[in-house]
């Protein structure tokens, strides 16, 4: 029988190395951010104020981790719990994926150590303080959320060192206690995640609607951020989550999951389909097709987003053969997840021309290396979860 285990399998591997050497240099980028400013390691500027940070490790980094709050709400608030064994690893990579987010936004600030402001001066007409409140409640909820994974791991098996062993006893009351609280509340605290979700995955497009003169047509448009990043949103929640499990599954040798990936694509069909007509849809009635062909930048750049990453992998998922093939499968959820994370690179960095900014912006080696940095750290940290706390379905002679 399979159930969410602890892998115990060896930690320190080949890929693991590679992920310290990006590790360390991002360190090393962030120090020098710290030490010499911004501009020491960055190639931004007053008018051109965000680049790859905002555009990787927050827009990017938002979208990606709806996976969390698709899957809790297929599973848990819709009702189809055969869902279910996908959801801890949908629930990890959404905690990781929401904490990037928050190093990246105190690595990008001006002044860093005024990031707890927005709790207590309140701007109710700013769509930044929007997003910052729901995405601070939103983290505090994905932690509340993972708190019982971490419980079941540790309750009566608490075996803390030295002197600390006196507390032994403590902790695993707190985990007793904290376990039996949120067991309670945990329907509240899944309604309440997929609410805050779905009001920030929206308002981060609202931060492109104050700047007509700035954004490439093809990306400007009024329906941004109401119905556009939250439908890529939804449509990219499920292919995160075929993504992740399929790099998990193989790299750790477990079973494909393919009974439950299988057929949560064929919901993937309709929310990327929504999503298509409503790209092209908006295309069609702007007029802003004209811009297709024009041989730009920007029009390379939405050609292949939309083909690529849309119409592509929609046409692949209408193929049953396609959607019960393991590599098929694969192949079209990275296109999906790909022609996402090219979306907001183009919204936030390729598309968005300020006039008297300098149009030859290109992200630093320094910004690369702390971008990278952020996402090495990410899967350090989920490579330690999935090893010692019970997140992926394992069979008790694989977790051996």
């Amino acid at each position: 029988m399979h159930k969410p285990m602890a892998l115990r399998k060896p930690f320190w591997t080949p890929g693991v190395l590679v992920m310290v050497a990006f590790m360390v240099a991002g360190a090393v980028a962030i120090l020098a951010r710290f030490t010499g400013g911004i501009g020491y390691v960055a190639n931004l500027s007053t008018a051109r104020p965000w680049g790859l940070w905002v555009g990787v490790d927050v827009a990017t980094g938002v979208a990606l981790a709806a996976g969390g709050f698709t899957t809790a709400a297929v599973a848990h608030i819709f009702g189809r719990h055969a869902y279910e064994p996908v959801t801890r690893p949908a629930l990890l990579t959404a905690v990781l994926g929401y904490t990037f987010v928050v190093l990246g936004l105190i690595v990008d600030i001006g002044r860093s150590w005024a990031i707890w402001k927005p709790m207590f001066n309140w701007n109710t007409n700013s769509v930044l303080f929007e997003v910052a409140m729901c995405v601070m409640c939103y983290l505090n909820v994905l932690y509340l959320e993972f708190f019982p994974i971490v419980a079941e791991q540790f309750k009566g098996n608490v075996n803390l060192p030295g002197p600390l062993a006196l507390l032994n006893g403590l902790v695993d009351d707190i985990l007793h206690i904290g376990d039996a609280i949120i067991d309670k509340i945990m329907w509240a605290l899944i309604i309440l995640g997929v609410v805050l979700s779905c009001m920030h995955q929206s308002s981060l497009g609202s931060l492109m609607l104050i700047a007509p003169t700035k954004l490439h047509p093809l990306w400007y448009t009024p329906i941004l951020p109401p119905l556009l990043f939250l439908t890529s949103a939804f449509a990219v929640g499920y292919p995160m989550v075929v993504f992740e499990t399929t790099i998990a599954t193989s790299s750790f040798k477990l079973d494909s999951e393919m009974n439950i990936l299988t057929p949560l694509t064929r919901i993937t069909i309709f929310l990327l389909g929504f999503y298509m007509v409503l790209k092209i849809g908006d295309m069609a009635v702007r007029g802003t097709w004209i811009y297709l062909l024009d041989g730009t930048a920007q029009s390379n750049a939405f050609v292949a987003e939309l083909v690529l990453g849309v119409i592509l992998p929609w046409l692949m998922l209408l193929s049953s053969q396609i959607r019960a093939s393991r590599k098929g499968l694969f192949i079209a959820a990275t296109l999906i997840v790909a022609g996402v994370v090219l979306n907001r690179i183009n919204v936030f960095i390729v598309g968005f021309k300020p006039p008297l900014s300098d149009p030859g912006y290109f992200p630093s080696i320094g910004e690369m290396m702390v971008t990278f940095g952020l996402i090495a750290t990410l899967m350090f940290i989920y490579k330690i979860a999935v090893t010692y706390l019970p997140v992926l379905q394992a069979s008790q002679e694989v977790s051996r």
